[in-house]
């Protein structure tokens, strides 16, 4: 009866799992699905907590320990989401991902040192997913820690002599040792040796990545972590850690797929360290022969409250400036004056994939005028004035014009095909790829200098007293 209890109630936690993941895919839905899916995550602890020892009474739990363990990890959490800000989210995506693959790799050096008194002959399935738990998961921690560190600025940009001949070399040792352990006579001195080969792969992955490649390995960590729950779900037999595991990995794996399409990037490259990013080629603008020509506030509020059709293209510039409710504002002011307003979103806009959805959804703006690249390209050409908001890289046209640039291939939104291009932003420095945008000197270009949130706000009350 206790066993058929702790059934149901993981196929509950599992089936929540699943809907409050439907629900994330729109925003609207997002904070309940998200609600939705913790509530699932109680409900599986306190089964497993309080119905697991009812049929198996050789697994002795402590309370204590466990019990400490959920009040200091639920009192930093919750003081960590409540102090976070937008800009600093990437950062804390990281971070917890690195605790869910430090809690698989965990999980695979506790359940080694009981299987090591095992007498399994032949092949060793259970020894193989430890195996794969510890890997993937301390690759998943170390690569997430370095990823925060450089998100926060705390870490630079690093390329070892012959990166990926290393990274090369250190998957193949990996793989030979897992084989030999699963064929040979395992002992705790291969697997600690496997771990430490682990973590310093993960270190090397991540190290030489640019910043404008860093949604991609997010999302790439992510789905390593997932797969690592996953693994330990096996070890334990427990259907909602699979299943949360397995939804974590596939949607993670499928993410990381659209973000290399939308970098332009090979997800071999991904897997072997070889982003560029870093170092950046110079940009056609940089020639020094090119005007930037500025517009004033009241000049762009006549431009936008007398036209058709406007796009706003959002970016990390906008989360900075913490700009995005005087965005909507300024937006709700111009569909007053009869004015078609939409915002074009790139896929990897912001530090993290959906940065820029999260962002405006916060505002209250409609999900209907946020616009995917693929769907508003083809519409910019249309538009009579584009407000690009602190973006840089992801409307660079050297992805386009320019073979030499490190962004060269990489799909862009295509704001130069507008009639008028206005760019709000601080100063002429580079983007996060660190080049330079030729988009700046365009003749249709005007440049807004100041504080994003600063220049919107002038901005609205300009466009109230056109």
């Amino acid at each position: 009866m206790s066993l058929n209890l702790l059934e149901i109630s993981y196929l509950i936690a599992s089936l929540t799992f699943i809907i409050g993941l439907k629900m994330l895919s729109h925003p609207d839905s997002a904070r309940k699905g998200n609600l939705i899916a913790a509530a699932g995550m109680f409900i599986a602890i306190v089964a497993t907590l309080t119905i697991f020892q009812d049929f198996d009474e050789s697994k002795i739990l402590n309370y204590g320990l466990i019990f400490s363990g959920l009040i200091v990890g639920t009192v930093i959490g919750t003081v960590m989401a409540k102090k976070v800000q937008m800009t600093a989210m990437p950062q804390m995506v990281s971070f917890f991902n690195g605790m869910g693959g430090a809690c698989a790799a965990l999980i695979a050096i506790i359940e080694y040192q009981h299987h090591q008194h095992s007498t399994v002959t032949g092949f060793d399935g259970e020894l193989l997913v430890m195996l794969l738990g510890l890997l993937i998961g301390s690759v998943s921690f170390s690569g997430s820690m370095i990823a925060y560190g450089k998100l926060e600025g705390k870490i630079k940009d690093k390329v070892l002599p012959m990166n990926q001949a290393i990274n090369m070399i250190l998957l193949g040792a990996i793989i030979v040792l897992i084989i030999y352990q699963l064929f040979a006579e395992s002992t705790p001195l291969e697997f600690y040796i496997l771990l430490g080969l682990a973590l310093v792969y993960g270190v090397l992955f991540v190290m030489p990545i640019g910043g404008a490649d860093m949604p991609v390995v997010i999302s790439l960590l992510n789905s390593f972590t997932g797969m690592a729950a996953a693994f330990g779900g096996f070890l334990y037999d427990n259907k909602a850690m699979l299943t949360g595991g397995i939804l974590v990995g596939s949607a993670g794996t499928i993410l990381t797929i659209l973000m290399c399409n939308a970098m332009n990037r090979s997800l071999t490259n991904v897997l072997l360290g070889a982003f560029g990013g870093a170092s950046a080629g110079a940009a056609k603008g940089q020639s020094g022969d090119q005007t930037v020509r500025e517009i004033s506030i009241s000049d762009t509020a006549v431009l936008l409250s007398y036209s058709q059709n406007v796009v706003i293209v959002p970016g990390y510039g906008l989360a900075v400036a913490q700009a995005q409710h005087t965005c909507h504002e300024l937006e709700k002011l111009l569909e007053e004056k009869g004015v078609e307003v939409n915002y074009a979103i790139h896929p990897v806009a912001g530090r993290m994939p959906g940065h820029m959805n999260v962002l405006l959804a916060e505002a209250d703006v409609p999900y209907e005028r946020l616009q995917e690249m693929e769907e508003i390209n083809p519409r910019l050409a249309n538009a009579d004035v584009v407000v690009v908001i602190g973006a840089n890289d992801v409307v660079n046209p050297a992805a386009k014009n320019d073979p030499s640039s490190p962004i060269y291939g990489m799909p862009i939104l295509e704001v130069d095909q507008a009639k008028n291009i206005i760019i709000l932003k601080r100063g002429m420095s580079a983007g996060y790829a660190g080049i330079e945008n030729e988009l700046f000197f365009f003749p249709k270009t005007r440049m807004l200098f100041g504080d994003a949130k600063d220049s919107l706000q002038k901005l609205t009350t300009e466009v109230k007293n056109v």
